[in-house]
């Protein structure tokens, strides 16, 4: 193993050479060699090369998908908070209480208290 030392000017650049290494010490320890030992034919290493890209396409599909739900319950918060719940509910006499309670789909519920007449 040869060893050699770097110094790195940014440090985004030091943590991608550290996974590197880190992804070439799992390799080495499932598979007992590097890949320059690896006498695999090039077909194979294509095939291995498509492999990975589908992962990857898989990967930033969930991440997209992510996203856009979190875009899009913070855009519904947005919405909740701008809400005036009297105006909504257009309540003019108030007699009696009534507690509703709505799950906006966020994984929490919401308790709003309206006055209503009878």
């Amino acid at each position: 193993m040869t060893k050699q030392e770097i110094e790195f000017r940014d440090p985004v650049v030091q943590s991608v050479v550290n996974k590197f290494v880190d992804r070439s010490d799992v390799g080495f320890a499932k598979y007992g060699k590097t890949l320059r030992d690896d006498n695999s034919d090039v077909f194979a290493w294509l095939n291995h090369l498509q492999e990975e890209l589908m992962d990857a396409t898989l990967y930033l599909q969930r991440l997209k998908e992510e996203i856009t739900n979190l875009r899009e319950e913070k855009a519904l918060l947005r919405e909740l908070n701008d809400i005036d719940v009297i105006d909504a509910f257009e309540v003019k006499v108030k007699k009696k209480k009534k507690y509703l309670k709505q799950n906006h789909g966020l994984g929490h519920d919401y308790w709003y208290t309206v006055e209503i007449d009878d």
